[in-house]
C-alpha cells in the first residue's frame, strides 16, 4: 500500500490547538499537508479566555519540523469566522481541499442543572461551527470537483450517557448534518464522514474523575485514549483516497469501526388501514426483534425502498 501523502493539499482543522485537533494538524503536516490550525483559545465551557496563543504554538511546532501552517483564532461559531479561515486557507496556500471540524466546547451536569444557555453555547460551537466551517468551504470544493470534510460526532450523541443530554443532542446534530452533506455532496466529489473519538484532552479532563459513574473498562484501555490514536482513521478520511462517504466511525481503546444505524425487520401492518394502537401492542415484540436480521438504510429514500422489498417477499 502507498504512502498516504497530503501534498499540495490543504486542510482546515477547527479545535487544532490542543488534544486532538492537534493531533491531527501534526499528522497531516507530518505527510506533507499544508494546515490552517484554527482555535480560539478560549476555555473549555466557551465564551472566555479567547487567544491565538494555542494556534500559534501549534504552527511553531509544525514549522519547526518542516512543515507548512498557518494559525488562526476565528470564531467557528459566526459565520464570519468560518469565512475567515477558509480565507485564510486561500491565502496562504491557495486551495481549500479538506475541512475537519473538530472545535468543541463542553457543559454537562443532571439535566435538571443544566440551562438553555448552555444548550445554546453547544449548539453554537458543534453545530453551527461545524456549518459555518462547511458552508464556507462548499463552493471552493464544489468548483474543483473534489473535497473532503470530517465531521466530530460523540457516543454521548450516538449512544447517550448520564450528565451530557445537552452535549449529546448538539453532537447528534453534528451527525444529521453530516447525512445531509453527504448525500448532497457526493455528485460533486465531496465526500463527508464523522467520527466518534474516545480521546484525553481538556474537554475529557474538565468532566473530571467520577463525573460519569466509574467505567471499570476505561482504565484498561487508557493508553490507546492518546489523542495519536484517533489521528490515523481522521487523516485517512481527509485523504483522497478514501472513498467511504455518509458514515460514522468510532475510534475507542485503539479499536477503529463503524457505527451504523440499522433497522429489523419489523412489522408490515395490512395497508388498507392505518394500525391502531393496539395492532402496535400486539406485534411489538416482532418490531423490535433484531434477531430475524436488520437493515441498514443508505439514507432516507432508501428505507422506503427496503420496506417496499420486504412487503413483496
Amino acid at each position: 500500500m502507498s504512502t498516504i501523502r497530503f501534498d499540495g493539499r490543504t486542510v482546515i482543522i477547527t479545535g487544532a490547538g490542543g488534544g486532538l485537533g492537534r493531533a491531527y494538524a501534526l499528522e497531516i503536516a507530518a505527510r506533507g499537508g499544508a494546515v490552517v490550525v484554527n482555535d480560539l483559545g478560549g476555555s473549555v465551557a466557551g465564551g472566555s479566555g479567547a487567544s491565538s496563543a494555542m494556534a500559534e504554538e501549534v504552527v511553531a511546532e509544525i514549522r519547526a519540523a518542516g512543515g507548512k501552517a498557518v494559525a488562526d483564532a476565528s470564531d467557528v461559531a459566526s459565520a464570519e469566522g468560518g469565512q475567515a479561515m477558509v480565507q485564510a486557507a486561500l491565502d496562504a496556500f491557495g486551495r481549500v481541499d479538506a475541512v475537519i471540524a473538530n472545535a468543541g466546547n463542553m457543559r454537562f451536569g443532571p439535566f435538571e442543572e443544566l440551562t438553555a444557555e448552555d444548550l445554546d453555547s453547544l449548539l453554537a460551537v458543534h453545530v453551527r461551527g461545524s456549518f459555518n466551517v462547511a458552508h464556507a468551504s462548499w463552493s471552493h470544493m464544489k468548483a474543483q470537483g473534489f473535497g473532503r470534510i470530517v465531521f466530530t460526532t460523540s457516543s454521548g450523541g450516538m449512544l447517550g450517557l448520564p450528565q451530557l443530554s445537552a452535549y449529546g443532542a448538539a453532537k447528534g446534530g453534528v451527525m444529521g448534518l453530516m447525512h445531509g452533506l453527504s448525500e448532497e455532496g457526493r455528485p460533486h466529489g465531496i465526500l463527508c464522514n464523522a467520527v466518534m473519538p474516545n480521546a484525553a484532552s481538556r474537554m475529557a479532563a474538565a468532566m473530571g474523575p467520577g463525573t460519569l459513574g466509574a467505567n471499570p473498562w476505561v482504565e484498561t484501555l487508557y493508553p490507546a485514549f492518546d489523542p495519536r490514536y484517533t489521528a490515523g482513521l481522521v487523516a485517512f478520511l481527509a485523504h483522497e483516497s478514501c472513498t467511504s462517504t455518509h458514515a460514522v466511525y468510532s475510534a475507542a481503546g485503539g479499536r477503529i469501526a463503524r457505527m451504523f444505524v440499522g433497522a429489523t425487520k419489523g412489522w408490515n401492518g395490512p395497508l388498507e388501514a392505518p394500525p391502531t394502537a393496539e395492532d402496535v401492542a400486539a406485534h411489538f415484540d416482532e418490531i423490535g426483534d433484531d434477531t430475524r436480521g436488520y437493515a441498514i438504510p443508505a439514507n432516507a429514500f432508501d428505507e422506503f425502498r427496503i420496506v417496499a422489498e420486504g412487503r413483496a417477499q
